[in-house]
């Protein structure tokens, strides 16, 4: 009986960590006609939410998390 209620739990989706600053975003850039500049406080709470997180885990924290990369990958070696 446990395991079935174990494995229940399992299978149920979760509710992403930082779904409730992505919706934050959405609302800034709607709110400021989509200028990313007005929305930088909410971004950076986003941001915040995401590092507190393992690398996927948030489904939203998935576009920092590519960009993250890409930026390590493009990092200038020093000679």
């Amino acid at each position: 009986m446990i395991s079935d209620m174990v494995k229940l739990f399992l299978d149920m989706p979760q509710k992403d960590p930082c779904q409730k600053q992505a919706c934050e975003i959405q609302k800034c850039l709607q709110a400021n006609n989509y200028m990313e500049s007005k929305c930088q406080a909410v971004i950076q709470e986003l941001r915040k939410c995401c590092a507190r997180y393992p690398k996927g885990r948030s489904l939203v924290c998935s576009g920092f998390e590519n960009e993250e990369e890409e930026k390590l990958t493009l990092k200038p070696t020093a000679k």
